[in-house]
């Protein structure tokens, strides 16, 4: 099934309404008008595009000022209503989730960790091990070098992860470690008897309104925690406010405040011995807390891998979420410290009617546009199915190619996929998106994927598809080149666009 985007319309509505006074739509959050929280809307529109000049590609964002949404925008084909994988801003919401136990008196952040599970004990317990708590995981000062991250290739995650070395002691050195994280989700099914996803349910996200959210299991069925939350953009703009207001929500105080100053506190320094110039530059050098990164400016964020972000200011009363396809952070990070932190002020500003007008005509227009080509007289050729098959580790399969007016029809890839000619055509696939942390039982509770799709041709002799996994952050490219009666394929993917998988295929009679 297949359908051509018309999401203009919708983000047009969507933006035009993110810079109004005080609407707000059940469960939604409040919008304003930049001016009235104390921000220039040239500052703003002045941000958007430092964001598309700056080589980093953004899928969506919301600010929000004093509780309120004073910016947001979508890039088409991205969309309000679609939620996207938020990779490592997974681990935020599992330590609420540790938040809300702890609240609960279902565990203490000092109790070890091998006494939740002693039917997975290894047969010798080193006194590292025994002496691993609660709050080593949530800091990430596990003591194990290095991270232990392939254990998630096999079918024993918990067993494994206490079975890996530990070379240092708990609690004196950090190192990123997203299996800790898993540990702590699988803490809270032990103590509570549900996944993380369902515990958080009631307690978060229903509050919240958080909906549609979908979690990565490992093979025993425990929510990866680290990892493979799929949640809206709005979803994190609102766990940022949550925190930001010390885990009172609608008058409701759902985390204890003492809880939030405690998670959000540094625990750990990544590298004590950076100089004064190098923290100066870096967000990655602040200090880590429960799952919480400590910033520059005295914010903290949560982060996820390709610009996935969260980042709240206290003294600004602002928060910013991010979902995006960055392969530098940091200069995703140093916009907002560029241009938003620089336009906030503590009072309302004059109206600016021209500049607001622009900002609502720039958010409406954001767009990832498709790659443009040539017209290829080879194109008429392909009105009619073409047949390949193809060899690659000594498998054959194989892959038809056809074009019906402005679409082209890819087949043998787990699919069909349907293509726009220079334009976006939405359809979906059973076959994973491209991913981090492969884990082949991470989707097996998830509905097929989304995905966005158009074609162009390089040149006379090149077709390349362009693919969007559009609740990843990633894409995935297919370029055919034909060679007479054969044609060189070769797939790559935003999770490593050098490793590419090459194959040759000879044509087939059709009938």
């Amino acid at each position: 099934m297949k359908k051509t985007v018309n999401s203009g319309i919708i983000c047009l509505f969507l933006c035009f309404f993110a810079c109004t006074d005080g609407t707000k739509t059940a469960d939604s959050l409040q919008r304003s008008i930049p001016e009235k929280e104390g921000v220039s809307s040239q500052a703003l529109l002045n941000f958007i595009e430092a964001i598309e000049q700056n080589g980093e590609e953004w899928h969506s964002f919301i600010f929000l000022r004093h509780g309120k949404v004073i910016a947001e925008g979508w890039w088409d084909p991205y969309q309000p209503e679609l939620t996207q994988t938020v990779y490592s801003t997974s681990k935020t919401f599992t330590s609420t989730a540790v938040g809300f136990a702890v609240s609960e008196k279902r565990l203490s952040v000092d109790d070890t960790v091998i006494s939740f599970f002693p039917d997975l004990l290894p047969d010798s317990i080193s006194p590292y091990l025994s002496r691993l708590c609660v709050k080593h995981l949530l800091s990430m000062t596990v003591g194990q070098s290095p991270e232990p991250l392939s254990i998630s290739k096999g079918d024993q995650w918990v067993k494994n992860f206490l079975a890996a070395p530990i070379v240092y002691e708990p609690g004196t050195k950090f190192l990123y470690n997203s299996m800790a994280s898993y540990m702590l989700s699988a803490i809270i099914q032990r103590v509570t008897g549900q996944r993380v996803l369902d515990y958080l349910r009631p307690r978060l996200f229903e509050p919240l309104a958080i909906r549609d959210a979908e979690w990565e299991i490992c093979p025993q069925g425990i929510n990866t925690g680290g990892w493979g939350l799929r949640i809206h953009t709005e979803d994190m703009a609102k766990l940022g406010q949550l925190y930001l207001q010390k885990g009172k929500w609608n008058g409701k105080q759902l985390l204890p405040e003492a809880w939030i100053e405690e998670a959000t506190t540094a625990k750990i320094y990544q590298n004590p011995n950076a100089t004064l110039e190098e923290k100066g530059k870096n967000d990655w050098l602040q200090g880590y807390a429960y799952q919480i990164w400590r910033c520059r400016n005295n914010a903290f964020r949560a982060d996820g891998a390709y610009g996935q972000l969260i980042v709240v200011m206290p003294e600004q009363d602002a928060v910013i979420a991010v979902q995006a396809n960055a392969y530098n952070m940091q200069k995703e990070v140093d916009l907002i410290w560029d241009y938003l932190l620089p336009a906030m002020h503590p009072e309302a500003l004059p109206s600016d009617k021209n500049a607001l007008n622009a900002l609502r005509q720039k958010l409406a227009s954001l767009a990832i546009n498709p790659p443009k080509g040539i017209v290829s007289t080879r194109e008429i050729n392909l009105k009619d199915p073409m047949i390949y098959r193809l060899s690659h580790n000594e498998e054959n399969r194989l892959l038809s190619l056809q074009i019906t007016g402005d679409t082209c029809i890819l087949g043998g890839f787990g699919i069909p996929l349907y293509f726009g000619r220079e334009k976006w055509l939405a359809g979906e696939t059973s076959q994973p998106a491209p991913c981090l942390v492969p884990n082949t039982a991470a989707f097996k509770e998830f509905p097929p994927f989304k995905v966005y799709g158009s074609y162009h041709w390089p040149d006379e002799q090149t077709l390349s598809f362009h693919l969007r996994y559009i609740e990843t952050p990633h894409t995935e490219v297919i370029t055919c080149r034909f060679e007479e009666d054969s044609i060189h394929v070769a797939v790559s993917n935003s999770v490593n666009y050098e490793n590419k998988t090459e194959m040759r295929g000879e044509k087939q009679p059709t009938i």
